[in-house]
């Protein structure tokens, strides 16, 4: 029994594993982690050496790719490269305009400023044709030419303006009346089929001189000068013009003087008619036919004008 008291203590300790093999995640990890700075070095190495031209076509690339890809376009881009927005200069506006840039499919556009332009061109040719037409008729009717220096042939902002102005000894009207001269029905009736050779529309404006002229009525300058234009009208018509050419008929009394010097001087009377550009017609229309004295029949052109009037055509 005394043996037990005795019988040693033998203490079992338990030895954990060491962890085992822990895999290689990390290594993972780290290729990313090199795979990055290598690539970061790449680019810095690449933004250092090119050149400020090609950054600025990398840029503009970058920021519209999708837009020049869907609807068409300049890119940057360059469709000799294999690489979208490559090529051998970035800064070249031109490049891909489309995937497989059809031309069926291409986006058209058009520059109106231009086509108005062009517009515009193509009527002031066609109207300083008519101008010389009008000046070979003039200088080969033998009913024309011995009132050439009563025809005066200019431009004005609104058009072609032909004036058929009176002379001391030969008035184109009767004194206070709206009935035409001989001669003066016969100059409109010769001009006449000329307007017809261009599709503008025409306006017409008589003047007076500023000698005063009231009837018992109220019959003055206003409405002699207005008859007088009206009168006009209808020998061109007689003479072969298209009625429906005529778009303004107006009289503007002695308001708009040729000899700003003298108003009194018998050149003062006439007879304006405009050939009108596009630009007076569409403005016309719009102010649904109103007239302002200070566009009127070139009369900022004439108000400007210090007792010069224009040169007839030259006698040969």
């Amino acid at each position: 029994m005394a043996d037990e008291g005795l019988r040693p203590i033998i203490v079992k300790r338990i030895k954990k594993g060491g962890g085992g093999h822990h895999g290689g995640a990390w290594k993972i990890a780290y290729a990313d982690f090199v795979t990055a700075m290598m690539a970061f070095f790449l680019l810095m190495w690449l933004l250092g050496s090119t050149t400020k031209g090609d950054l600025n076509g990398i840029s503009e690339f970058f920021k519209t790719p999708l837009k020049v890809a869907m609807q068409g376009g300049s890119g940057s881009g360059d469709s000799s490269s294999v690489i979208p927005g490559g090529g051998k200069d970035l800064t070249r506006k031109d490049g891909q305009v489309k995937g497989g840039d059809d031309p069926a499919t291409t986006k058209k556009t058009f520059n109106l400023t231009a086509a108005k332009q062009a517009m515009e061109r193509e009527e002031t040719q066609r109207l300083q044709g008519l101008k010389e037409r009008l000046q070979q008729k003039i200088e080969n009717s033998p009913a024309l030419q011995k009132f050439k220096n009563q025809l005066l042939l200019d431009f004005t902002s609104e058009g072609l303006r032909i004036q058929i102005v009176d002379e001391q000894n030969r008035p184109m009207f009767p004194s206070a009346k709206a009935e035409l001269a001989g001669y003066t029905r016969e100059i409109l009736q010769e001009i006449g089929p000329i307007l017809n050779d261009v599709p503008n529309k025409i306006g017409l404006s008589g003047h007076t001189d500023a000698t005063p002229y009231f009837s018992e009525n109220g019959y003055s300058n206003w409405e002699l000068s207005a008859d007088r234009a009206n009168a006009s009208r209808r020998a061109l018509v007689q003479g072969g013009m298209q009625d429906n050419k005529v778009m303004r008929v107006v009289g503007l009394g002695s308001a708009v003087n040729l000899d700003r010097k003298d108003p009194f001087n018998p050149i003062n009377r006439r007879i304006s008619i405009i050939v009108m550009n596009k630009k007076t017609e569409e403005g016309l229309m719009r102010d649904a036919g109103k007239l302002e004295i200070g566009t009127g029949d070139g009369a900022a052109q004439e108000a400007t004008q210090e007792a010069a009037p224009p040169v007839p055509l030259a006698r040969q």
